[in-house]
């Protein structure tokens, strides 16, 4: 089993962007998405292979919002310090709590990640104490290869050994996740966020979870 990291395991079906974009808002800065969204892509972009791999989930997190802020305009520290405190605190909760189910899952599967990140994946799985879980982790920047690219599924299906139809991809985004999985002919369950009211699959009869603990009913 292969699975997406943000959105996915460290939150439930929410992408980052989304979630440090109502952060901001919750903070009282007045932000449409259409203005937000750029500035947010632009920062991420930033930071693709610009940061050590021992940076952990708490400095990634913090140089990413810190560089959000800067283009927003936002001065006070405080403020991005809160926004930055309340992303890791909400996101080490949901990785947290993925732990009993991963226990689960590895008793059966081999279980591995397949992310966009910024060259650190591995030392953040670390941080949060799923390393031991995982067989393998692919981080884009490490591979040269980001989702939906066939060569970074490619990658991780190579690690294990492993034809496509013989793993199963769950991820929260259906132009990265769901698409990159099914060029390949991998199998695929789409988790989704709350903000998705009529979930249209990219395949009729893939499934579609809420919470990733649904995994349960579907494979063990």
């Amino acid at each position: 089993m292969l699975f997406d990291f943000g959105g996915t395991l460290d939150a439930p079906g929410l992408p980052w962007k989304d979630r440090i974009f109502r952060l901001y808002r919750a903070e009282g800065i007045a932000v449409t998405p259409e203005r937000f969204d750029p500035l947010f892509y632009r920062a991420d972009d930033a930071m693709v292979g610009t940061i050590p791999p021992t940076f952990s989930f708490g400095d990634t997190v913090r140089r990413l919002v810190t560089t959000v802020s800067a283009a927003l305009g936002v001065d006070d520290p405080k403020l991005t310090d809160r926004v930055a405190t309340r992303f890791l605190d909400d996101g080490m909760a949901s990785l947290q709590a993925c732990r009993p189910l991963l226990s689960r899952l590895a008793r059966r599967y081999r279980l591995g990640i397949v992310s966009n990140f910024y060259g650190n994946l591995s030392t953040v799985c670390k941080d949060a104490g799923l390393d031991a879980f995982f067989t393998v982790i692919v981080d884009s920047t490490r591979v040269g290869a980001t989702k939906p690219d066939p060569r970074i599924f490619r990658h991780a299906l190579g690690a294990l050994r492993l034809p496509p139809g013989d793993a199963t991809f769950v991820g929260d985004s259906l132009p990265r996740d769901m698409a990159g999985a099914r060029g390949v002919s991998m199998p695929h369950v789409w988790l989704i966020g709350e903000t998705v009211s009529e979930p249209r699959p990219c395949c009729p009869r893939d499934p579609v979870i809420r919470s990733l603990e649904e995994l349960q009913g579907l494979l063990l």
